[in-house]
């Protein structure tokens, strides 16, 4: 079966493409649940609701899951609560952007 840091593994080849930053350094991929027989749920969000690129992330991040050996069924869900803040980044990812 697939782990839950399997999943987030495979998310970090999603980008924004924007920043050129993967979601889960971006601290966009709030949720991860793996359930018996293989079934992944996401639950994620973006910069901004006005994000251009957020389709796009949104059905990579889906076909990222489902390429995912070990998964039969994967969900990314679009989240707005939380909403997302730059403290949600990667520490090291933040100091590299805002030093």
């Amino acid at each position: 079966m697939v782990s839950v840091e399997q999943v987030r593994d495979a998310l970090r080849a999603v980008k924004d493409p924007e920043l050129n930053l993967n979601v889960v350094d971006l601290g966009l991929v709030y949720e991860i649940e793996v359930a018996e027989g293989g079934a992944v749920h996401v639950q994620m969000t973006l910069t901004s609701p006005g994000c251009p690129a957020g389709p796009e992330m949104l059905s990579e991040a889906q076909g990222v899951l489902e390429g995912l050996e070990g998964v039969s069924k994967a969900d990314v869900e679009l989240v707005w609560e939380p909403y997302w803040t730059p403290d949600k980044m990667d520490p090291r990812v933040r100091s590299l952007l805002w030093g």
